[in-house]
């Protein structure tokens, strides 16, 4: 098979590398879309500790073309449409007992981020993936690969948004007009809130309106903690969405959440340095901080279900759709500010 391999940071090349075999309990698949996550693009600029050589791509759909000794093909039939779950959890921990898949502490030790004797990665960056059973979802048989390929961040999302209790008339903040900031402002309207976007970028903004915000704020024009409070009649917003990767935006998240309300830390921080808090305040408002990690199982299925019925379309945050053999120019068009999702095409 063919697959791009990172041998090191900001150096991809197409390898041919054996296909891998489904064994018992595993599925092949074939894939066809995937998607370049901002993760890929820290990884390729050499921002994340991981081993290589590598391949990344962790949003991808395809197909089973392959069953392993023991897979029932009435229960997995050959060319049926999927997705994977990608969290590599053990199933054995009391975060995985519990139902908190998405943060078992043994995920983080995968080959699919450190693999001395191999290489790492999602593989979602190659023409073939292995699946465990239990972690296919199938999809339409109808519904476009590219369609499918966002199931991981909306997935994400999902859970994002499950960390808030989200009523009709609720003022949402979100901030950061990126991929994942625009779904949380098409997640947050479906929830029957009032959706603030804070975002510098123009276009963005214009954006976040087509796409059902109802105010967008720049934030370099007006103070932002002002400006949601004067919206909101100086309650705050009851559910505030940080993703961005800026420290210093947690701290304006926490001050535009209402009374009683919930911060979601969305996004990783870069650099990942200490915030200060007015711990004081939390407790006499009774704000909750939270964060969301990855989607767990149940959103991986919720998202597929929205993406399959039709109930929610991401193809307005579709950038461009290159041909993998074409990474390099995909990749550029990744890495700047003012894209939104870029997929490759995994071709034959």
């Amino acid at each position: 098979m063919k697959a791009l391999v990172m041998s090191q940071p900001g150096q991809v090349s197409l390898q041919e590398l054996p296909t891998p075999q489904p064994e018992k309990g595993e599925v092949l698949v074939r894939v066809h879309a995937s998607g370049i996550c901002v993760n890929d693009v820290r990884d390729y600029k050499g921002e994340c500790n991981f081993s290589y050589p590598r391949i990344g791509g962790h949003e991808f759909a395809g197909e089973i073309v392959a069953l392993g000794n023991g897979v029932s093909p009435e229960q997995f039939p050959i060319g049926s449409r999927v997705v994977t779950y990608v969290i590599d959890n053990c199933n054995t921990c009391y975060h995985c007992k519990n139902g908190y898949t998405n943060v078992c502490p043994a995920f983080a030790h995968t080959t699919c981020y450190q693999n001395p004797d191999g290489i790492s990665g999602f593989l979602g960056f190659s023409q073939y993936v292995i699946a465990k059973t239990e972690d296919v979802y199938f999809c339409g048989q109808d519904t476009p690969y590219e369609k499918l390929a966002f199931t991981e961040p909306l997935a994400c999302v999902i859970n994002s948004i499950a960390q808030c209790d989200i009523s009709y008339g609720d003022d949402v903040l979100v901030i950061g007009g990126g991929t994942m900031g625009m779904l949380h402002v098409m997640l947050a309207k479906m929830r029957g809130a009032r959706v603030i976007l804070s975002e510098p970028m123009a276009s963005r903004r214009e954006k976040a309106l087509e796409l059902g915000a109802h105010i967008v704020i720049d934030p370099t024009a007006v103070d932002a903690v002002q400006e949601v409070m004067k919206l909101t009649g100086g309650l705050g917003a009851r559910a505030v969405f940080d993703t961005t990767a800026v420290p210093a935006l947690a701290t304006q998240a926490i001050e535009c959440t209402a009374v009683c309300g919930t911060v979601v830390m969305f996004s990783s921080l870069h650099p990942n340095k200490p915030v200060e808090v007015d711990l004081g305040k939390i407790h006499s408002t009774q704000k909750k901080i939270t964060g969301a990690q990855n989607g767990s199982v149940k959103t991986f299925w919720q998202a597929v279900q929205m993406i399959t019925k039709g109930l929610f379309d991401p193809t307005p945050l579709t950038e461009a759709i290159y041909d993998y053999h074409d990474f390099e120019e995909a990749m550029a068009c990744a890495m700047r500010p003012d894209t939104f999702k870029v997929i490759l095409n995994i071709t034959d």
